[in-house]
C-alpha cells in the first residue's frame, strides 16, 4: 500500500461545521488567514509523492473515503499551502481545481492529532 500524502490535524477551527451542510471541509496550513482559519482543519503543510487519482483512499481519522475526482491544482496547492478543499458529493469530474472530490457519504469529523492521508488504490 503506497502513501500518497500523509500529514497531521494541529487545530480544528471552531467554525468548522458551517461547510458540513455543503459536504465540505477545508483544509488549510498553519499560514492559514486568521478570518479563514476557523472554518479550517490546521495541518501541517507536507509535500504530496504523487499524483492523487480518483480510486485512490482518503484516510480522515478513523474513516475511509473513496477518491471520485481530483481538480487540477490539488496537488500544487496541497503541497505548497496545504490547502485544499474536501468534498464528499461523489463528483466524477473536478469543477474547482482546488477540490479533492470524495464518496458521498456522512462526514466524520477528526480530532485534533489525527492523520490525514491518500494511500493507493
Amino acid at each position: 500500500m503506497q502513501t500518497k500524502y500523509k500529514t497531521q490535524i494541529n487545530k480544528i477551527g471552531p467554525s468548522i461545521e458551517d461547510f458540513l451542510g455543503e459536504k465540505m471541509l477545508i483544509l488549510f496550513g498553519e499560514n492559514a488567514p486568521a478570518e479563514l482559519a476557523e472554518y479550517c482543519l490546521l495541518i501541517d503543510v507536507n509535500h504530496v509523492e504523487d499524483d492523487l487519482s480518483p480510486g485512490d483512499t482518503l484516510q480522515l481519522g478513523e474513516h475511509e473515503y473513496k477518491i471520485t475526482s481530483v481538480g487540477d491544482a490539488v496537488k500544487k496547492n496541497l503541497s505548497s499551502l496545504g490547502h485544499i478543499t474536501l468534498k464528499f458529493d461523489g463528483s466524477a469530474a473536478p469543477e474547482l481545481p482546488g477540490t479533492l472530490y470524495l464518496e458521498d457519504s456522512e462526514i466524520v469529523l477528526p480530532k485534533t492529532g489525527d492523520f490525514i492521508q491518500v494511500v493507493a488504490k
